[in-house]
């Protein structure tokens, strides 16, 4: 099986992708195979953030590369916090302030549609580019359900699932999530 090394130390991405994947590739994260190092993600898209990383660590390795740049797009905040979704609150992957804040921010707001965008980049060992993005749908909740999953999935309700993605299993969030159907647009566009 090929050997896959994700741009990313993020646990929770990184399960999702080896579940996702795991008929097809053997995914590693970055810091499996070595890279101690942080990418700064100073792109405007979530493209753009994730051709950074996946391109760094290709480079690096000299290998295939994937990474995914995703967040959550909020209608009644313009979109906000997208690409900002991990440092909403201020400092980067501090889960439980950005979910505060978020709520906060929508105390009040009627329109709660929200959804999590996910761009996936492939780049290959010989520098080319596969790309692949996924959407999901879906409100956000007025307080955390359940304990599944990371980041905002415990107050975002899905329209696939009806529940909270913090109340579904891994193969309900995985069969109907951005990051799903993700990667297999990329999939598709090999």
């Amino acid at each position: 099986m090929k050997k896959l090394v994700v741009a990313s130390n993020n646990k929770g991405k990184i399960k999702e992708i080896k579940e996702i994947l795991k008929d097809k590739y053997q995914v590693v994260s970055m810091g499996e195979m070595g890279y101690a190092g942080d990418i700064e993600e100073n792109g405007e898209t979530f493209f753009e953030n994730a051709l950074i990383k996946a391109k760094t660590i290709s480079e690096f390795f000299g290998c295939d590369a994937l990474a995914d740049d995703s967040g959550l797009c909020v209608e009644a905040l313009n979109g906000a916090p997208g690409v900002y979704s991990a440092r909403y609150a201020g400092e980067h992957g501090d889960d439980k302030a950005n979910r505060d804040l978020l709520l906060k921010n929508l105390d009040g707001k009627t329109n709660r549609r929200a959804k999590f965008v996910s761009s996936i980049v492939l780049v290959k060992a010989d520098g080319s580019v596969v790309q692949g993005l996924g959407e999901t749908y879906g409100t956000i909740g007025y307080s955390e359900e359940g304990t599944n999953g990371f980041g905002y999935d415990c107050i975002f309700i899905s329209d696939d699932l009806g529940v909270s993605f913090g109340l579904a299993s891994d193969e309900q969030k995985n069969s109907v999530s951005h990051r799903y159907r993700g990667l297999i647009d990329l999939l598709n566009n090999l």
